[in-house]
């Protein structure tokens, strides 16, 4: 048994439905400052984001078994609290306000989809807890007044910015886009037309359609009329698979740019490789030449059998703990949770050290500056708390495949 299988061994079941107690360190009663400091992992465990959220939450819980090791964070070790989004905003409020009341976490982490963050902002917000998440929504950046909300995803305006310039740089001329009711859907589609624009392009139709249709031909048909070279999406998987379904049905030749989230391998699992090849799959990637993420693809390979590649997610979790820590050795023993926020940018942004693991940034913290080489980006927070990552561009190859085409920077 691996040293990482005997940690597992220590979850523990806190009571009540779903609400596990993944302790990662002792379980107890108060929180003076030599306790374990409480950690919320609030994944999509289940639902639409049940794909990711499992690695997700075991992202979080080796990179805390790593601190630990190392002798834990200003003094003291961390604990992790765990609860399913089910992706669905009722059930994140419900689980959120569980974290926060009843296990006293001090940050929440790895929220997946707007929505989601959206909905459980205001509440952490209010209680003075940070929160760190894989969202895309602009509306994430311009409702955090108070500088307590962490974005790990590219915002929906940078995927924009990354569409337009695929479809520059493939020579599209007349792009439309279709984008899922909501603040990431037309935020993805949005931040396309406004790059595209931007470069002196049209677009020539847009269509905005809600969620849960059992079909989607008229919005579709209302693109096609227009006789788009490519239609850009802002889409998930469920109405990713019936749009396209019904697209090759109607025998439109045109192409797909589509975020990696719906493009992946369980569209083509839906489809097949007829209906999927040359679908252009966007997706933020990791830092992959970092030694902070071959260090993560390592201990994700162990903890899920799966490569690390398969779920870009996994990597923002994992840093979201790591982050947090050194922000806690660089506030120092007894600092109060507004002052270990306050540190994120001063250990994550340039002007220090490059380190590339917790124990590596406690160690060179005795000496200066640190500055965080992140496994999934390299993690410079700008005003609002967002990351700038590289993005892949990946096509769907006649084999059902996806074929890595190109990596665009922003």
């Amino acid at each position: 048994m691996t040293k990482f299988q005997i940690e597992r061994r220590r979850l523990l079941i806190a009571g009540g439905a779903g609400a596990l107690a993944l302790a990662a360190g002792r379980v107890l009663p108060a929180q003076a400052a030599e306790d374990p400091f409480r950690i919320g992992a609030l994944n999509p465990v289940t639902g639409a984001g049940g794909t990711y959220g499992p690695g997700m939450q075991k992202a979080i819980l080796f990179a805390v078994d790593e601190i630990n090791e190392a002798g834990g964070a200003a003094g003291r070790t961390l604990e992790v609290f765990a609860e399913d989004t089910q992706t669905t905003p009722d059930a994140a409020v419900t689980a959120v306000k569980k974290l926060i009341e009843v296990n006293k976490v001090q940050i929440v982490m790895g929220t997946w989809s707007s929505g989601i963050t959206l909905a459980v902002m205001p509440i952490t917000t209010e209680a003075g807890i940070p929160e760190m998440n894989t969202s895309g929504a602009p509306a994430i950046s311009t409702e955090d007044k108070d500088d307590l909300v962490w974005r790990f995803q590219a915002t929906n305006g940078r995927f924009g910015r990354a569409f337009a310039e695929i479809a520059e740089q493939r020579g599209f001329k007349r792009p439309a886009t279709m984008a899922f009711n909501n603040a990431s859907g037309v935020g993805n589609t949005e931040g396309f037309k406004d790059a595209w624009e931007a470069k002196g392009g049209e677009v020539v139709a847009s269509v905005v359609y809600e969620p849960k249709r059992a079909s989607y031909r008229s919005e579709l048909q209302e693109v096609l009329a227009a006789d788009p070279d490519v239609i850009v999406t802002g889409s998930y998987l469920p109405d990713t698979t019936i749009i396209l379904r019904e697209w090759y049905q109607s025998g439109h030749e045109n192409k797909w740019i589509i975020p990696g989230w719906a493009a992946n391998p369980k569209l083509v699992d839906a489809l097949g490789p007829e209906v999927t090849q040359g679908v252009i799959a966007v997706e933020s990637i990791a830092n992959e030449k970092a030694p902070s993420y071959e260090r993560f693809a390592r201990m994700y390979k162990e903890a899920t059998g799966n490569d690390a590649s398969t779920n870009i997610y996994a990597a923002m979790t994992y840093d979201m703990a790591i982050v947090w820590a050194l922000a806690m050795e660089a506030a120092g023993p007894g600092a109060s949770v507004a002052e270990i926020n306050a540190k994120i940018r001063d250990v994550a942004n340039p002007g220090g050290k490059e380190v590339y693991s917790f124990e590596e940034g406690k160690a060179a913290l005795k000496d200066g500056p640190i500055d965080y080489q992140g496994a999934s980006s390299r993690l410079d927070f700008d005003e609002y708390g967002d990351v700038t990552p590289d993005f892949s561009e990946a096509v769907v190859q006649p084999d059902g495949s996806f074929k890595r085409v190109s990596v665009v920077k922003i």
